[in-house]
């Protein structure tokens, strides 16, 4: 069955006629077989950034404020217009300072970069200024100008002799005032006690009094948010941000800080921040792709900057520094070479285009800029390895063999992450539990966390209100309205299979057992639906966007199986109901994917079922290869006690699962 479905979620189409895709001008393929990316070229991307934002400003005067996005990104009001422009300012810095670290004297478009954000610094504390931020009342709690102010003490901690060593002893003092108002202040359990430390920090470097007590306080409260293999919590969500904000924010400190002034602290945060090589790299694809997962998905390559910072760790043996670079350099290409990525001239709130679902409402057009943490990694010296190693595929070309899949289970974040040798692509699953009631930030129990996986090749599509869902269940509830699940736990991961209990938000009696299995070209679903009453649900594949020709559909009998396969030229994507399913439709939707304005996507659905097993393998190939029997049907036979309890799956190539739900 097919069917199309027009939704009604906005997909804002960017038209990128009068931007210019970043070109790699002499690319080095000897040095950088995999993206011809060296030093120079990252500087050219920074430059290629930063000279976007720079075509904004006419002259000092002019505010780093850029055209709004339609949709829920601020500013809503004037009153959050101070606000926008300082993160216009603090955010682009990440770009330029360390460009001003080596060259003090760039222009661009005729404007002197250090004179311009030293006159835009100064506004900020200039009463008379539009710019002029209020400082924190004694009384006042965390809020944006602390995330932002704690952006600029960054900047100002690894460029003070451009940044701040030039400013009139007058501007200081206010500047010191107003961020330390901020910065000596209440904050939030996460990742942003570190917006206070980098403020407290860099003042205290200065020789200004600060308050030590509470710098130590929140850089110890940092640390007991390490969970091990790399892996920070913030509060509660596991996400990439988790990982390169908290890695990259403890590895800066400790460098430009940390070591001289409290080196007990600085030794624990690059201790940590060296677990994350024997697990983040295989995050991303083969290709140095990132996944589409969690929340400030629009900061993109921002994800990349642990593996240049590897750079600054003193036992450099173990570190494949081609490898780090190849994913770093592919991270950086996947979207600034997107013709959808820029829009006049401004990054795009998106995955590679204008993608409402993906934005959070505390971002504005000038948040995107938090991407420019990636150049950081430019602080590491021309001569260190990861810049000279050549770059290579890493485990791609020496571990992970083609017709298998690999696994690496985070015990204590509870994440999985699994790589898929035959089409190169890495996938994660992750924590997931929020209730839409409790989000107020609306962000955590949405698509953004609550897909049953997460593939580097299949970004993820928004759920559309009449029942369309890629990798996830939606249920029919009381109200007869779709709900997707959202509040799962995990239980364990055993024998390759990856065990979570989840139950629907607004009705508790609807309840499932899930098991997941990754398969090598595919994964394979056993989930056992233990609800009290009878359900209406839908679970669906990864989903598809047209490209450039039309997606098309074929069906096929296996083994006495339907199998239903979409193919867009790029990738095929093959769903076969083992068990339990009634039907199986391919829906065409609107405005609900990431890289294009339509997509397909393979659905199945039951309407009547309960207390039942459902089996569905979910698979996958590149476009233009056939499939086989073998590949579609993988599975020789499957076996359910009578209770319900054990399914056992043996499968044609001689080995057999057995899936516990007791």
């Amino acid at each position: 069955m097919h069917i199309t479905i027009i939704a009604q979620t906005q997909h804002n189409s960017v038209n990128s006629e009068d931007n210019t895709v970043f070109k790699i001008k002499n690319p080095d393929f000897d040095l950088s077989p995999y993206t011809g990316m060296t030093k120079q070229h990252w500087k050219d991307a920074a430059l290629y950034l930063l000279e976007g934002a720079f075509s904004y400003i006419d002259d000092f005067n002019s505010p780093m404020k850029f055209p709004k996005q339609l949709g829920k990104s601020y500013p809503h009001d004037e009153s959050q217009v101070p606000t926008e422009k300082l993160e216009g300012v603090c955010r682009t810095l990440f770009v330029a300072a360390p460009l001003l670290k080596e060259n003090p004297n760039l222009e661009i478009n005729n404007i002197k970069v250090a004179d311009y954000y030293r006159y835009q610094i100064g506004k900020l504390v200039d009463k008379t200024s539009e710019s002029f931020i209020i400082p924190r009342a004694k009384d006042g709690g965390p809020n944006q100008n602390l995330v932002e102010f704690g952006a600029l003490a960054v900047s100002l901690l690894i460029t003070p002799e451009v940044l701040w060593k030039p400013l009139p002893q007058s501007t200081k003092e206010l500047l010191a005032k107003t961020m330390l108002s901020y910065g000596d202040g209440p904050t939030v359990d996460s990742n942003w006690k570190f917006f206070n430390i980098f403020v407290l920090s860099f003042f205290k470097k200065e020789g200004y009094k600060v308050n030590e007590d509470l710098l130590v306080e929140y850089l110890e409260r940092s640390l007991t948010h390490y969970r091990g293999q790399g892996w920070y919590n913030d509060s509660p969500a596991y996400d990439y941000y988790s990982m390169w904000a908290f890695q990259m924010y403890g590895m800066l400190w400790s460098e430009y800080f940390g070591k001289q002034y409290y080196p007990e602290i600085a030794v624990k945060f690059i201790s940590n921040f060296k677990d994350l090589k024997y697990s983040y790299p295989y995050l991303f694809s083969a290709n140095g792709e990132m996944i589409m997962y969690g929340r400030s998905i629009s900061y993109r390559i921002g994800s990349i900057i642990p593996f240049p910072l590897m750079g600054f760790e003193n036992d450099k043996a173990d570190i494949n520094f081609g490898w780090m670079r190849r994913i770093s350099s592919g991270v950086i290409k996947q979207f600034l070479t997107n013709p959808e990525f820029m829009n006049e001239h401004v990054p795009t709130l998106g995955f590679y285009g204008a993608f409402e679902p993906a934005v959070q409402n505390y971002s504005c057009r000038g948040s995107v800029y938090w991407m420019g943490k990636a150049f950081l990694g430019l602080l590491v010296p021309d001569n260190n390895p990861f810049w000279k190693a050549k770059e290579n595929n890493g485990a791609w070309e020496t571990e992970l063999k083609k017709d298998e899949v690999y696994n690496k289970f985070q015990e204590a974040s509870e994440i999985l992450i699994t790589d898929y040798p035959n089409i190169g692509a890495s996938e994660i699953r992750a924590w997931c539990h929020e209730k839409v009631k409790d989000d107020w930030q609306k962000f955590r129990s949405t698509e953004n966390y609550n897909r049953l996986s997460y593939n580097s090749a299949f970004p993820w599509q928004a759920d559309g209100e009449h029942g369309e869902v890629a990798m996830n269940y939606l249920i029919k509830n009381r109200n007869r309205e779709w709900e997707a699940f959202r509040l799962y736990n995990f239980k364990k991961f055993e024998d390759g299979i990856y065990y979570r209990d989840v139950v629907l938000e607004t009705d508790e009696n609807i309840k499932f057992k899930l098991a997941d299995i990754p398969l090598a070209n595919g994964i394979l679903r056993i989930d056992k639906n233990i609800s009290s009453r009878s359900l209406e649900m839908r679970l669906g594949h990864y989903a598809l966007p047209q490209l450039s020709h039309e997606i098309k559909t074929s069906t096929k009998r296996v083994k006495g199986y339907n199998v239903t396969i979409i193919d867009n030229g790029v990738y095929q994507l093959a769903m076969l109901p083992l068990l339990g399913w009634e039907n199986m439709e391919v829906v065409s939707t609107e405005n609900l994917h990431p890289e294009s304005q339509k997509s397909k996507v393979i659905n199945v659905v039951s309407t009547k079922k309960s207390n039942k097993i459902f089996a569905t393998l979910m698979l996958w190939k590149k476009s233009g290869k056939k499939w086989t029997n073998k590949e579609l049907m993988p599975i020789k036979r499957v076996e359910i006690d009578e209770n319900l309890e054990n399914v056992t799956v043996y499968f044609k190539i001689g080995t057999s699962k057995t899936i516990t739900f007791n």
